[in-house]
């Protein structure tokens, strides 16, 4: 809005230089791209991470399965863990051992987190494995992909605009500086008696 103003405020103005009316059009066509390219790059880079995401979470999904594994014994009671991918990023996690069939009929004994206060042995919980009964992790949620896929548009679109703004503020610079030389030529041509002018020295 600035370089519009400015833009105003230099029409038919006699005070008005030539690099005024340079620096508010570098301003205008910054904001204009700002408003512009940047949500559009920011779109379409969302677009292509939401892509590549969903493509995973379906490839998690074909890969990993869900089954039910049987506490044999609990394990030491310290640490607890935090479960990183737990919906509150606070659910208190046990170690216990563990044992499950895999999606291949294999049998499986290993230690294993789970969201139960006092574990005890014949307690059941589910846990994800790959085709060959290995514990992995639980597979990308859709809606979290589409989160994540929102934030990498949004962050493109931001420093889109951060990378359009730092370049005009760099045109702009220079411009300032272009100036300042141009002056600093026309004082020198102007010589050390500019102030004396008709005083007979």
């Amino acid at each position: 809005m600035r370089a519009i103003r400015g833009l105003w405020r230099w029409r038919g103005n006699p005070l008005c230089r030539t690099s005024d009316l340079a620096e508010a059009w570098v301003a205008l066509t910054a904001l204009l791209l700002m408003l512009s390219v940047a949500p559009l790059i920011g779109a379409l880079m969302g677009g292509a991470a939401h892509g590549a995401l969903q493509r995973s979470v379906r490839e998690q999904h074909e890969s990993r399965h869900r089954v039910t594994a049987t506490v044999i014994r609990a394990l030491e009671r310290s640490p607890l863990s935090v479960d990183p991918e737990g919906a509150s990023g606070e659910d208190l996690r046990r170690r216990v051992l563990a044992g499950w069939t895999g999606p291949d009929g294999s049998r499986h004994e290993a230690p294993a987190l789970v969201g139960i206060d006092d574990p005890a042995g014949g307690d059941r919980f589910a846990i994800w494995t790959d085709e060959r009964g290995r514990e992995v992790a639980r597979p990308l949620d859709p809606a979290t992909a589409t989160t994540h896929a929102v934030l990498a548009g949004f962050g493109t679109a931001v420093a889109a605009a951060a990378l359009l703004e730092a370049a005009r503020r760099t045109v702009v610079w220079r411009m300032v500086r272009r100036r300042y030389a141009r002056l600093e030529q026309e004082w020198e041509r102007a010589g050390p008696d500019w102030g004396r002018t008709g005083a007979g020295s």
